[in-house]
């Protein structure tokens, strides 16, 4: 599934801070702009498999329906 996210990349004497304005706890840094993109797609990869992986736990056992969301914003 495809999602499609605001990135946001902030210049820092360090380098880059980058997060995501949809997807609290997507968030990461880079010394250039190019590692900041590339830390930040796998940190939205690492929060959507965890929340994904909480939503299973507290599912489980219980009836549920489950169905493909899609958002046009």
């Amino acid at each position: 599934m495809e999602s499609e996210f605001t990135a946001v990349y902030r210049k820092v004497p360090e380098g880059y801070i980058a997060f995501v304005e949809e997807l609290p706890g997507a968030n990461t840094q880079g010394s250039s702009l190019e590692e900041a993109r590339s830390n930040l797609r796998e940190a939205v990869q690492l929060v959507l498999e965890a929340n994904r992986e909480l939503a299973e736990r507290e599912l489980e056992g219980v009836e549920a329906l489950r169905e493909p969301l899609r958002v046009s914003g």
